[in-house]
Order: structure tokens, then C-alpha cells, then sequence
């Protein structure tokens, strides 16, 4: 039986587009080639590609066979390599200290207990010293319908990363509208939160 998110990227186009999230790209300075990062729930493969197309070393986790499968072809389109992997994020051993950088682009299908152990995992992956940047939806989402989960329990709110991270050094955590378009899935004015956070 074909799951959810398999059936939802079984259709032709990229439904979240091929280019990389653009607050992605505006922290990529923070990076540096040759690193190793993590990809989280990275899809079709979008911000993954992107990452290796800088010369970041690049692990994508998704639940997907079907969007990794798309990944794959982006991946060889764009002639960069990437270590996919195909698991279900709450049922996943993350690991300890292994990415320099984790990144997680509107990863919201998780609440509640399963939402607290994905965070858990992010930052045991993280090495010492490494960052997690995160992109999100706010509540205010819900308003806008441009994108994203039905419930405001998947969204984030200021408070709600700051207690994730809050023995981390918090670098950058910003609301703010803006106007995405990331395919036919994520289009429009959108009411986001970004995150970047350095582990101690």
C-alpha cells in the first residue's frame, strides 16, 4: 500500500520545486565545503542538491521512496552525489555528534511526543560547535493557507524553539511574512519562522 506522502509526490513535477529554500541560501555562509550535513525530511531533494552543489559532504533523510527516488534524478541532473537514506524520522537513529550542520526546511509532520524526539535527535546528530538552521511556519500560517500542515500544533512559535534550544547559543530566531514560491505546494504569502543555532 502506497503511503501518504508517497502518493503525494507521485505525479510528474516537483511539487515543491526545484530551486533551494531561500533562507537556506541566505545562510550559507555559515557553512563552510567539505562539511558534513544532514538533511531532514529533505523530499524530492531541492535544498539537499543545493547543499551539495556547494561542496557540503550531504546525508537526506526522507520517509519517501517515491520523492527520493525524484531526488536522485536531481541529484544526477546537477552531477552532485548525496547519501540518501530512507527512513522514517520517528523511528530513526539519528546518531551522535556526526553533521556539522543539520538543516530542516518546514519539517513540521510531527507533534506532540514525536515532535520532541525529532528535535531530541537533531541535536545529538549535531557535533559540538555545529548548527542547526531550521525554517518553519508560525500559527499564523493557518490564515494565509499558501502552504503547510492543517494544524496549528505542527507550527512553531518563538517559544516553543527557544525551549528546544535553550542550551544552545541561539544565533539568528526570526518571525516575518514573505512571499515563497516553492512549487505549487508552498505559494504565496507566507507567515515563517527562522532558526539558527550553534550547539555548546
Amino acid at each position: 500500500m502506497i503511503g501518504a506522502w508517497d502518493a503525494r509526490y507521485n505525479v510528474p513535477e516537483y511539487i515543491f520545486g526545484t530551486e533551494p529554500n531561500i533562507f537556506l541560501q541566505q545562510q550559507v555562509s555559515r557553512l563552510q565545503a567539505g562539511q558534513h550535513v544532514l538533511a531532514v525530511a529533505d523530499g524530492e531533494g531541492r535544498n539537499g542538491v543545493w547543499l551539495a552543489q556547494q561542496g557540503l559532504l550531504v546525508d537526506a533523510v526522507d520517509s519517501s521512496a517515491v520523492a527520493q527516488s525524484k531526488a536522485r534524478q536531481l541529484a544526477e541532473s546537477r552531477k552532485v552525489d548525496i547519501n540518501f537514506i530512507h527512513a522514517d524520522l520517528l523511528n530513526w537513529d539519528w546518531g551522535t555528534a556526526r553533521y556539522d550542520a543539520v538543516v530542516g526546511i518546514f519539517i513540521q509532520f510531527a507533534t506532540g511526543a514525536g515532535r520532541d524526539a525529532m528535535f531530541a535527535g537533531i541535536k545529538a546528530a549535531t557535533k559540538s560547535g555545529g548548527l542547526v538552521l531550521l525554517q518553519g511556519y508560525t500559527p499564523r500560517q493557518l490564515q494565509y493557507k499558501t502552504g503547510g500542515p492543517p494544524g496549528a500544533e505542527n507550527m512553531y512559535t518563538p517559544t516553543i524553539l527557544q525551549a528546544y534550544f535553550a542550551d544552545w547559543d541561539i544565533l539568528l530566531l526570526k518571525e516575518h511574512d514573505a512571499e515563497i514560491n516553492e512549487g505549487a505546494h508552498h505559494s504565496g504569502m507566507s507567515a515563517l519562522i527562522d532558526l539558527v543555532a550553534r550547539k555548546r
